[in-house]
């Protein structure tokens, strides 16, 4: 039998039935249901999940009704097969799915925002250290490694944490995990089940969907020119914040001195927490670098996440967490039998690579490449594009925001952008609603493209959405 496994909340406002079948369709708009694929039974879905049999028939029902299933007479209900194209209609985000190759060749730009040059990684550097890692110390390999991580690893870390960025910590504060959504389940244990997390909207949607999945109740706060509305924030019921304030993801903003304060004093005076999440500080292009809002605080009220992925490479998979003391020590009583999830090698490669001095070279290298990789998309934005579209958040990270002044939907721009080769990435995935006022937004990412493709590729946008 297909196992389906949701998280239903039986205290919800929202119906049994409807939270199953939400969470099945889901599971088919993300292929992990494929098309023809037959659902179990009502009689055996009830028992595996101890729900009434009038509760599968009326989330079975309610998928019919949509079009996502249909009931074959004596043989049961089969999935059908919903083209990805209409993914955007339907407000949800398709992951990666292997496509044919006449298929892949479509795409000749593709502005994804989470890609980097791979072609200026110091492979020689990094194939030296990781033969002296294993060679040197190869016994220890074989053997599990501390919980939190590699302690030379964390020693660096912090050192360039305070130095780069303004952190305090120790490194028994850090905690090295495999992603941000790793670390965001770590951090629901450690905090509690019972907390209730405000998300910047629109925000990571990444990091919702781990807190939705774990049961989390999210709430969404909006944001305006500086970030996240405080005032928004008072009234609600949250207890745990999640930002970005030195590039606010998706838009770019930067959160002013103020505001950082207004959100220290919220989380003081609701004995909360804050996640800052600087998933790409080390980029900044205009102006002076922005500490981090952890070296402003003295409550112990600021989580510091922070990651290798932007930096080096998104498939090294090394994250970390700076925890307060008070969550440190909870960490150390009750969470290290959670063993580590990133690779000891990895890390010790790591290691001797901001040891040696070979991150910081590497980082000021890319700093001025992803800094010319910019102006060339703004010169070619204003030379194609011009009054037709507004650029938002161009001051920092590897990623931009542009804003089209057309009747056109944002899912009619994408799929014109794809006729030409281009890909583009839509903006309603990272609102809790999956929409927004306004004109279309698409999200341009340049790490991972060379100057003459952002050229190109910003030209051939002109073309798809009739812009001459």
């Amino acid at each position: 039998m297909l196992e389906l496994t949701p998280i239903l909340q039986k205290d919800s406002r929202e119906p049994l039935y409807i939270q199953l079948a939400e969470f099945i369709k889901q599971e088919i708009m993300n292929k992990h249901i494929l098309p023809n694929e037959k659902l179990p039974s009502k009689r055996k879905l009830s028992t595996h999940l101890q729900l009434s049999l009038n509760t599968v028939q009326a989330a079975y029902d309610q998928l019919c009704a949509e079009g996502y299933v249909e009931s074959i007479p004596r043989k049961g209900l089969f999935v059908l097969n919903i083209d990805e194209e209409y993914s955007y209609q339907l407000g949800k985000e398709i992951p990666y799915v292997e496509k044919k190759k006449e298929q892949m060749k479509q795409v000749k730009m593709d502005f994804n925002s989470g890609k980097v040059d791979t072609k200026c990684f110091p492979y020689n550097n990094w194939r030296k250290l990781s033969m002296q890692s294993i060679y040197e110390d190869q016994n220890s390999w074989f053997t599990n490694g501390d919980p939190q991580g590699e302690l030379n690893l964390r020693e660096q870390i912090a050192k360039h944490l305070y130095e780069a960025r303004g952190v305090h910590c120790y490194p028994n504060q850090i905690v090295i995990g495999a992603g941000t959504q790793v670390l965001i389940g770590l951090l629901v244990l450690l905090l509690g089940r019972d907390k209730i997390f405000a998300l910047e909207n629109p925000g990571y949607h990444r990091v919702r969907v781990v807190l939705q999945d774990m049961g989390i109740s999210t709430i969404p706060i909006p944001i305006d020119e500086n970030g996240m509305e405080v005032s928004h924030l008072n009234k609600s019921k949250a207890n745990v914040a999640y930002v970005t304030p030195s590039h606010q993801f998706p838009y770019g903003m930067i959160m002013p001195i103020t505001r950082r304060f207004e959100l220290l004093n919220w989380a003081e005076r609701n004995n909360g927490f804050i996640i800052e999440d600087d998933y790409d500080g080390e980029y900044r292009y205009k102006g002076k670098p922005i500490p981090a809002l952890q070296g402003l605080d003295t409550n112990n009220r600021i989580i510091y996440l922070g990651t290798f992925s932007k930096s080096l490479i998104p498939s090294l998979r090394i994250s970390y967490a700076v925890l307060p003391e008070p969550l440190s020590s909870v960490y150390q009583n009750h969470f290290t039998v959670y063993k580590q999830t990133v690779s000891r090698m990895h890390q010790d490669t790591l290691y001797r690579f901001i040891k040696e001095g070979y991150w910081n070279s590497h980082l000021n290298k890319m700093r001025t490449l992803y800094r010319k990789k910019r102006q060339v998309l703004l010169q070619a934005i204003h030379r194609y594009l011009d009054r037709n579209v507004e650029v938002i958040g161009e001051n920092a990270g590897l990623h931009i925001v542009l804003e089209v002044k057309t009747d056109w939907s944002e899912a009619r721009l994408i799929e014109k952008a794809l006729d030409f080769g281009v890909k583009v990435y839509p903006m309603s995935p990272y609102y809790f609603q999956n929409n927004y006022p306004g004109n279309p937004k698409v999200i341009i990412g340049y790490g991972g493209l060379t100057e003459l493709e952002i050229e190109a590729g910003v030209e051939l946008l002109m073309k798809a959405w009739e812009l001459v």
